[in-house]
């Protein structure tokens, strides 16, 4: 680990800036990071917030030349992004917490759930998120499901676009990057008549990295069977081509946003079934629209709040998947064309939520608030050239046939939520305020949950503020795991129940100097009722999703950051994390012991930036029942140059990541047979990016 990032770790990830102009010029480079809001849904300070949390502003991305939502979030203490084998989606894992496809982190834009109901994460089809329209990124470690319901379970992620006020004027940008990436966008800040309008448009293609996969699930096939299809060695498949667009219209207390996230030929990562797939094609789409009324003073005492939000997600396979490669070979038949698949499926949901605020009781600042959400998964499809036998394996087909009527592998199904939730935020006494809450949720399917949470901030002294906090977390089935009918690996269980998260935190937060911070946090959870697959009761017919096991984990989270001067500033966390299998007493897997991060920004001179960036992987254990070695540590640099604030309106920026080149992989699942040398990430990466300010 090299001489900056110990000296960032050494001495106190939260800016503070000396006092005067200095403290305008530092706030003009990175930003205002010191308010957060969704830590109780108003703005207070990041400091005394009832949560361990930090903000990212759009300075700080643009300091560390990120061009994806998953670099900037690597910097995060106790977060690391993981990759799943399928589509190579990121995978947010936060204190030692990892499933297949990460549902337990709440991701949320501007306050709304980006959720999709089948998988119950952002979608496995997200194929990136662009970061020039981000204006700050809130986030929480820990439970928030006493304000934000289901998969607020180890964390939430709130990412807040750019409004009128943020981006005044136009803004033409346009980058080049490894891997034929290409990208442009232009966004602009005006007004529309009487309203505030921000609007941002990118376009953006890539052919993604071709990492090598030394064996897959078809070279295992073919050491059972004695055929040669598998296509390994073989390079991965994560190119997309990408639009995003977003409209923010606002006037007084009402606020208008609209939104489209669209992806073509999005490649298969490593594969669906894990044997590398260079024909399948994806492509994703989603539409939001939100409409929100506020008035945080609409009487002396009160104030009300209202949203409605709806989003349409399809997920199409315009090239059905080649799950297995020609020549594929069964004992239940051959596959010359190889063993092919499309799941398609159409999501529809609406949010109806609101809320009155009510501090008429001296020390005291109520929140009610009651909500409606209606997720319907009204259409699926699937076409595929196989059918199963009593066991569970494939039987082939003379073609593809539509089964979407007879057997697929999900029916439509419709779920509704209805929900109330109370807040009361108490100032006990001087330098000691109390917040409670609890909110009781009702699911049409399995029932209902209520989840509380407890946070007492104590401002110890002019310099040190302590937090001692208890929440409990929810998880509710996605609907794959509750309703999959025609899939013997892994079939629906309708009689699931909420996986539950209990936490309790302890945190310090210490302004060693006006411009030196340390933050500190202990923390230990216990995970029930967690929804794994489980063997069915006969051989050989593929397993079941039902709630079994439970998990317990602890660690600890170290943040630091030193302002040395308005040339110098230099920030580092470092995570610390146990998690124990309860039914094995054996190390959960997958997610990292230690995991330190380090960065030192240096304004090589007026108008440039030079940022690196140091990320530290290390103690990945294998889950139980998989033999395979630990999973080897790794250490990546990056580097970037900018300008920024140019007279001459042009900023430029070059990044260099992962300089030397180091071998980075993320964990195949357990038990590895089917990619045992794990997930080979991007090599060495260059970008250029160039911006002009109309």
């Amino acid at each position: 680990m090299c001489y900056w990032l110990a000296a960032a770790l050494a001495v106190p990830v939260m800016a503070v800036a000396a006092p005067g102009s200095e403290e305008d010029e530092l706030t003009l480079v990175y930003g205002d990071n010191d308010s957060i809001s969704i830590a109780t849904g108003s703005t207070q300070s990041l400091r005394r917030a009832p949560a361990v949390a930090v903000v990212i502003t759009a300075a700080d991305i643009a300091a560390i030349g990120a061009t994806d939502l998953d670099q900037v979030l690597e910097g995060v203490a106790g977060l690391h992004v993981t990759r799943s084998a399928n589509n190579y989606s990121p995978l947010y894992v936060v204190r030692g917490i990892y499933s297949q496809f990460s549902p337990q982190l709440l991701v949320l834009q501007n306050g709304l759930p980006v959720t999709t109901a089948y998988l119950g994460n952002k979608g496995n089809l997200w194929g990136g998120y662009p970061v020039e329209h981000i204006a700050r990124i809130e986030i929480i470690r820990g439970p928030g499901s006493a304000l934000y319901g289901s998969d607020a379970f180890s964390g939430v992620i709130n990412i807040i676009t750019k409004s009128a006020a943020d981006t005044p004027g136009t803004e033409v940008g346009a980058r080049l990057a490894s891997f034929q990436t290409r990208d442009a966008w232009l966004q602009h800040g005006g007004k529309l008549g009487p309203m505030d309008l921000a609007a941002y448009i990118r376009v953006g293609k890539s052919d993604g990295s071709k990492s090598v996969i030394d064996a897959d699930a078809q070279t295992r096939n073919d050491s059972i069977f004695g055929t040669h299809a598998s296509l390994a060695p073989g390079p991965v498949s994560t190119g997309y081509d990408a639009i995003d667009a977003n409209i923010d219209l606002s006037n007084g207390p009402w606020r208008a946003r609209f939104g489209a996230k669209y992806r073509d030929n999005l490649g298969t990562g490593a594969g669906i079934a894990s044997a590398l797939d260079p024909v399948g094609s994806q492509r994703s789409e989603r539409y939001t629209a939100s409409l929100s009324w506020a008035e945080p003073q609409f009487t002396r005492d009160w104030g009300l709040g209202a949203t409605v939000v709806g989003q349409q997600f399809v997920q199409e396979i315009p090239v059905d998947f080649q799950l297995l490669p020609p020549g594929l070979k069964f004992p239940t038949g051959s596959f010359p064309n190889g063993m092919i698949g499309g799941p398609d499926y159409w999501e529809r949901q609406l949010r109806l939520s609101a809320f009155a605020d009510y501090s008429g009781i001296e020390r005291h600042h109520f929140r009610i608030g009651v909500g409606h959400d209606d997720l319907n998964m009204y259409r699926t499809r699937e076409t595929r050239n196989f059918t199963y036998a009593p066991n569970g394996t494939p039987i082939p087909l003379p073609q593809v046939v539509d089964f979407s009527a007879t057997n697929p592998y999900i029916y439509p199904h419709r779920r509704k939520i209805d929900y109330i939730f109370l807040q009361d935020e108490w100032h006990v006494a001087k330098d000691w305020n109390l917040t409670a809450g609890v909110r009781h949720d009702r699911y049409s399917d399995f029932g209902s949950t209520t989840n509380p949470r407890l946070a007492l901030v104590w401002d110890a002294s002019f310099d040190l503020t302590a937090k001692l906090l208890y929440g409990r977390a929810f998880r509710a089935p996605a609907f794959n795991e509750s309703y999959s009918v025609a899939n013997p690996v892994a079939l629906g269980n309708p009689n699931l129940k909420p996986e539950t998260n209990g936490t309790a935190e302890a945190s310090f937060s210490w302004q060693a100097r006006s411009d030196a911070q340390l933050n500190l946090t202990l923390y230990r959870y216990s995970m029930g009722n967690i929804i794994r697959t489980v063997p069915n009761a006969v051989a050989g017919t593929g397993a079941t999703y039902a709630n079994t096991g439970d998990q317990t984990g602890h660690g600890v989270e170290l943040e630091t950051s030193w302002t040395l001067n308005r040339d110098w500033r230099m920030l580092g966390n470092y995570a610390w994390q146990r998690s124990v299998d309860e039914a094995t007493g054996k190390d959960a897997g997958y997610a990292p012991h230690h995991h330190a991060y380090g960065r030192a920004d240096w304004q090589v001179a007026s108008g440039y930036l030079l940022s690196s960036q140091l990320n530290w992987v290390a103690g990945r254990k294998r889950a139980p029942g998989d033999a395979r070695t630990a999973i080897k540590d790794y250490t990546t640099i990056d580097l970037t140059l900018a300008t920024h604030r140019s007279r001459n309106q042009w900023n430029f920026s070059a990044s260099i990541r992962n300089l030397f080149d180091a071998d980075v992989r993320e964990p195949s699942i357990a038990p590895g047979l089917n990619l045992p040398h794990d997930l080979p990430m991007a090599p060495r990466a260059f970008s250029l990016q160039a911006v002009y300010k109309l």
